[in-house]
């Protein structure tokens, strides 16, 4: 048994139960009364078997298939999710487990797709930038990539000189200067950006 230190209010009628020793969980507020839980009470051994084994990690499954449902995530995305709705580490570990196993999230997949929809708009360095921040690791980014054909970044830049109207031919060292900065934060390579820079009045 260990003894439950506090009950706190969370949203949608849910409680977060903190026992000794800091661990935690949730629960909405008719399984409090079901388990006999309440502030300097003890969860017992039985409820505890229930709630940790059944109960929480069913749901937490159940979650994360919802939560996948509307369109593709990364497993960051994903534990991001349940843990925001806190689930424990042990519990969102074995839901994530649960989808990986069945194919509902694929990281690499996921990088696949996320590129062949950009790639005609976008740097590989921007996409791998943006990829990192949804999870995906530098191993995955470079296994995705080689399931893709790479966009042709001298023909996007190319693009942008014509939609931003710069003019080789007219443009002075300001302008060329701001082009370059605009382009960099692209993820253009400084080589590529030089390269096209140097025929953009072939462009126009």
């Amino acid at each position: 048994m260990r003894r439950i230190c506090e009950l706190k209010k969370l949203t949608g009628g849910r409680y977060l139960v903190v026992l000794e020793g800091n661990f935690s969980f949730p629960l909405y507020g008719k399984e409090l009364d079901e388990f006999e839980i309440y502030e300097d009470g003890v969860l017992r051994d039985k409820a505890a078997t229930e709630i940790l084994q059944e109960l929480l990690p069913k749901r937490a499954r159940l979650c994360a298939m919802h939560f996948l449902q509307s369109c593709d995530r990364t497993e960051y995305q994903l534990r991001k999710k349940l843990e925001s709705l806190f689930y424990p580490e042990e519990i969102v570990d074995e839901a994530v487990a649960y989808v990986k196993k069945y194919h509902y999230i694929d990281d690499v997949r996921y990088a696949v797709n996320y590129m062949e929809y950009r790639r005609d708009s976008k740097s590989m360095r921007q996409m791998e930038q943006e990829l990192y921040q949804k999870g995906i690791s530098k191993e995955v980014f470079a296994e995705a990539v080689q399931q893709i054909d790479t966009p042709d970044e001298i023909e996007q830049i190319r693009q942008w000189l014509v939609k931003k109207h710069y003019s080789g031919s007219s443009a002075d060292r300001k302008e060329t200067e701001r082009i370059y900065r605009f382009l960099l934060r692209k993820g253009y390579h400084t080589s590529e950006i030089r390269r096209a820079l140097q025929v953009s009045d072939l462009y126009e």
